[in-house]
């Protein structure tokens, strides 16, 4: 069972809804996806809008775990127009006072 906060932020993540999906992060999180890391909310509000335009794809959760106190992963698969056409990734998540700290997408 994923915390509040990580199934919210899914929810607006996968409607592509940029506002609810900033109330989640901490100040100070950080994302890293395809490589790259983005810093503060201005650059991930900015990896937010982009991301959701970038490609048209569905996606379902098929698994989530709890690693630790403050750390749960979320697996998705994805099915869409972009390279490769279907992808499984992990959504790795770290929490602190119920605020996303990071989150490493693979």
């Amino acid at each position: 069972m994923l915390p509040d906060t990580i199934t919210k932020y899914l929810i607006s993540h996968v409607t592509r809804n940029v506002p609810a999906a900033m109330r989640w992060y901490a100040d100070d999180a950080e994302i890293t996806d395809d490589g790259k890391t983005y810093r503060g909310h201005d650059e991930i509000r900015a990896w937010l809008a982009s991301s959701a335009t970038e490609y048209s794809y569905t996606t379902e959760l098929t698994s989530a775990r709890q690693v630790d106190a403050q750390t749960y992963v979320a697996t998705h698969h994805l099915e869409g127009d972009f390279p490769g056409g279907t992808a499984d990734l992990d959504f790795t998540f770290t929490l602190v006072d119920g605020r996303i700290t990071r989150l490493v997408i693979s």
